[in-house]
């Protein structure tokens, strides 16, 4: 016993010196993120500045520090005490309670200090409260093995066992080039993910078109085809049966065709938003019209898919061809880039020529758009896995979210950097600077039916930056903010009861009026959007014939979930 005491007495002896040297990291960290105004002379060209004003600031600030730790603390207390990375119960002993203390009451500071500066260009700005934000998230006190008293006591229990199995994973991470969220066997695409049954009864180049199997005698005359994402693998949208969206709308008597997009490899090196506008999305639009001998069908765009959809639908309301669409739905989609969110910080020559830089035979790696995501929830995403994965070894969680998250895909180089600088840089859609095929595209003479979703904490497309499609579409359109964000906003089934979902049937000029004006109703969504488009739909026929996958014109190719989604 006294062995043990002496020995714990060691290691709080050694914790109180590591605090302290992080503390002294974090002081020289605040000097360091403060001068980035100064010294990053490329940022500050773009707007006036005034090197007076943050110089004085600094001082200022400084200064103030001293004479306001004291009074600075019980503040980070409060802070710390509703941070989940410091929720375990030795967070609370002393000098761990000093040391998350003081990391708090830092960060605090650091970040106010840049909201402080003045003279900067807003975005500027933005930019820098995100490098800053960045660093802190690194810095945090939870990260650190001497540091981290839930690791100190992992240390002392495993033998040091957990630090050997957190440095294999670590190796393997890095030789897979990315953070594993789940263990590597956890989940198979086929077996436990994708599993709703269905045929790919079209292939080409770019895509499989998967036809899913009727599981009701009558279904909706109007098919609905799904386009994801081709940034990720379309099976998000059917994960495990109790959360697939594919299954829960084959159960209500939809027909449901999904769009599964190839990997991008060398041959796709000169692949444009043309091909996924017209050779993507219209050639899968038009090959279910003449499966089915329907004139119109329900379409769903999600994310970038999105963006897309709107300009085909533009595209088609420019050829008088728009009746090809019955109804048109966005998940969290963008037209508009002005309040595109934290990736838009990303945007710039700089991260154009990078991307230039990593493309290799005309594509680029999928793991490097991972890698961005990850960095726009670098608290939950990277750091938080650190800790659990490298430092505790805790045993990896079956979570098929976070399998989808790493299964990346790769992106036609060309294609990538263009629909960056094009959108998020230039914001060209809305200026009606854009073509597809030759043909000039106007938002305003969108007349289709939509409905837009957009997640209320949303990172990716923020429920701000999605509300502007309502300022351009001039047809009937309704929308709907879910809560959560980008993911789970969008995937969240009937039956698990969670979050809620905004509408208001009144006419609103922003979403802030809508919000004002909204009501909240509990659980999904989902029935709301089944509602709003079977009173599109033309009826019901049968569950026969061509309406079963691979029994009509175009037979079965193979089974669902097809080649392309585990192609890397």
């Amino acid at each position: 016993m006294a062995d043990t005491e002496n020995l714990l007495d060691e290691m709080a002896h050694w914790t109180g010196i590591a605090g302290r040297m992080q503390q002294l990291l974090m002081e020289q960290g605040a000097t360091a993120a403060l001068k980035i105004a100064d010294d990053t002379a490329e940022l500050m060209a773009k707007g006036p500045f005034d090197p007076q004003k943050l110089a004085e600031q600094q001082a200022a600030w400084w200064k103030d520090a001293l004479a306001q730790w004291q009074a600075m603390l019980p503040d980070a207390a409060k802070a710390a005490s509703s941070d989940r990375r410091f929720k375990g119960a030795r967070w609370q002993e002393p000098i761990f309670d000093m040391i998350r203390q003081s990391y708090v009451a830092i960060s605090d500071q650091l970040l106010k200090s840049v909201d402080a500066i003045e003279g900067i260009d807003p975005r500027q700005k933005e930019q820098l409260r995100f490098l800053t934000q960045s660093f802190v998230e690194a810095m945090s006190p939870a990260n650190f093995a001497l540091t981290n008293p839930e690791v100190l006591n992992r240390i002392f229990e495993t033998r040091g066992q957990n630090l050997v199995t957190g440095l294999e994973r670590m190796l393997s991470d890095m030789g897979a080039g990315q953070i594993r969220h789940v263990g590597e066997h956890a989940f198979e695409v086929g077996k436990n993910l994708a599993t709703t049954p269905g045929k790919v009864i079209h292939e080409t180049p770019l895509y499989q078109l998967i036809h899913y199997a009727p599981t009701t005698p009558d279904v909706q005359a109007t098919p609905v085809v799904i386009f994801p994402p081709w940034i990720n693998r379309f099976y998000i949208l059917d994960l495990g049966p109790e959360k697939s969206f594919v299954k829960w709308a084959v159960d209500q008597g939809l027909s449901v065709f999904m769009v599964s997009w190839k990997s991008a490899d060398a041959a796709m090196a000169g692949v444009t938003m043309d091909d996924y506008v017209l050779r993507g999305e219209l050639d899968a639009i038009d090959t279910i019209r003449d499966l089915l001998d329907v004139p119109s069908v329900h379409v769903v765009g999600y994310c970038v898919a999105g963006t897309a959809l709107a300009m085909l639908l533009a595209w088609l309301a420019a050829r008088g061809e728009a009746d090809k669409v019955a109804s048109a739905t966005f998940f969290t989609a963008q037209v508009d880039f002005t309040q595109a969110g934290d990736l838009a910080l990303f945007v710039d020559d700089a991260q154009l020529a990078l991307i230039e830089s990593l493309a290799t035979d005309g594509y680029l790696d999928g793991r490097y758009m991972g890698a961005t995501f990850n960095l726009l929830r670098g608290r939950d995403l990277i750091w938080n896995y650190v800790v659990n994965n490298y430092l505790l070894a805790d045993p990896y969680k079956p979570f098929d979210l976070l399998h989808w998250n790493s299964d990346v895909t790769n992106l036609p180089a060309n294609w990538h950097r263009a629909y960056l600088a094009d959108f998020y840089r230039d914001n060209k859609l809305v200026k009606g600077e854009m073509t597809v095929d030759g043909v000039a595209l106007d938002l305003r003479a969108i007349k289709t039916p939509s409905y837009v979703q957009a997640g209320r904490e949303d990172h990716i497309a923020p429920p701000e930056s999605v509300w502007k499609l309502t300022e351009y579409f001039t047809g009937p359109l309704r929308f709907v903010l879910a809560g959560s964000g980008h993911i789970a906003g969008v995937v969240n089934p009937p039956a698990a009861g969670k979050y809620q979902y905004w509408t208001n049937e009144k006419t609103a000029a922003t979403l802030g009026e809508f919000v004002a004006g909204a009501t909240e109703h509990k659980g999904s969504w989902w029935p709301d959007w089944l509602a709003w488009i079977s009173e599109r739909s033309a009826g019901e026929v049968p569950a026969k014939g061509a309406r079963i996958p691979g029994k009509g014109k175009r037979k079965a190719i193979e089974d669902a979930p097809g080649r392309y989604v585990v192609m890397r």
